[in-house]
């Protein structure tokens, strides 16, 4: 007899509602391809016009629940994006990079010497412990359970970072959180989840 795969066991879910990531606006560090997890920085002038020109596309959701990173980068996307309101979640706030915080992919690699990426490979203690992937995925799924209810009826935004944000995705679509890294999101764009047939599935992504 062949073994039901481990997820193939997980019931249906039955979302009426759809799940909608917001990646912060721009900032130096998101410019020039440095990690940012913990540092607070503030969001560059195009990020905040970024923002504004998400409430437009945000107004047509029925939003019966709106989160954020507790970071100002993400808070201040949310006021901008039209939820000044947004419930602050800590869980949602970017990946604890430790000691490559603020650092580059191409100069962590060239230190290490191989393609190193955090993803696959993790991060290593500094000014904070880091977080291994599956950390920030126990994460994502406390924020999923938080969000359940509302999405049996209504439409949920969670205001967020890039990998804090591709893990998320990784995780609601059912699939091992390193899936993320197939991911690609952008500083001020938006994503769309929902279930279609009993199945987590992407409407938009990186829009």
């Amino acid at each position: 007899m062949s073994r039901m795969h481990p997820q193939a066991a997980r019931p249906a879910r039955h979302d009426r509602g759809r799940l909608v990531l917001v990646r912060h606006g721009k900032t130096e560090w998101s410019e020039n391809g440095r990690h940012t997890g913990t540092t607070d920085l503030p969001l560059l002038p195009q990020g905040e016009a970024d923002a504004r020109g998400l409430a437009e596309r945000l107004a047509a959701f029925d939003v019966g629940l709106a989160l954020c990173s507790p970071l100002r980068r993400a808070r201040r996307t949310a006021e901008l994006a039209g939820f000044p309101d947004a419930v602050v979640d800590d869980d949602l706030r970017e990946w604890d990079y430790g000691g490559y915080e603020g650092r580059t992919t191409p100069d962590i690699r060239e230190e290490l010497g191989y393609a190193w990426t955090v993803f696959d490979d993790g991060v290593v203690p500094g000014d904070s412990p880091g977080e291994t992937v599956e950390e920030v995925a126990a994460r994502a799924s406390r924020v999923l359970d938080r969000v359940s209810p509302v999405l049996a009826e209504r439409d949920v935004v969670l205001f967020g970072h890039g990998h804090a944000l591709r893990v998320l995705a990784a995780t609601y679509l059912r699939q091992q959180p390193r899936f993320g890294a197939h991911l690609l999101l952008d500083a001020g764009s938006l994503c769309v989840l929902e279930v279609e047939r009993g199945q987590p599935a992407v409407k938009r992504w990186n829009a």
